[in-house]
């Protein structure tokens, strides 16, 4: 049964600086690109950023390219993502995910607060 447990997120002032991670268990993780997304009340989840399955390639959303980065450790099972001078458009809540076979797991999430 897959599981994701992200944490780290939190209420944080406008350029400040928060780590997300993401443990993941129950399913072979180093075989498989992961994502964090994000969502606002009332609008659809974003995809913020991808990691390849090893690590060597990532994507960003053009909103936090240069400012987040997104990372993972295969031994560990955990991705991670590293998040620099927050805006106060970047609340929401954090999501990982990992799609296996067309099929899309989450967690439950992590709330993160930027105040302005």
């Amino acid at each position: 049964q897959v599981q994701l447990v992200e944490s780290g997120g939190g209420l944080v002032q406008s350029g400040g600086s928060l780590r997300l991670s993401c443990a993941a268990s129950g399913f072979a993780f180093g075989s498989y690109p992961m994502n964090w997304y994000r969502q606002i009340p009332g609008k659809e989840r974003e995809l913020v950023a991808g990691i390849s399955s090893g690590g060597d390639s990532t994507t960003y959303a053009g909103s936090v390219k240069g400012r987040f980065t997104i990372s993972r450790d295969n031994a560990e099972n955990t991705v991670y993502l590293q998040m620099n001078n927050l805006k106060f458009e970047d609340t929401a809540v954090y999501y990982c995910s990992v799609r296996r076979a067309s099929v899309f797991s989450w967690g439950q999430g992590t709330q993160v607060t930027v105040s302005s």
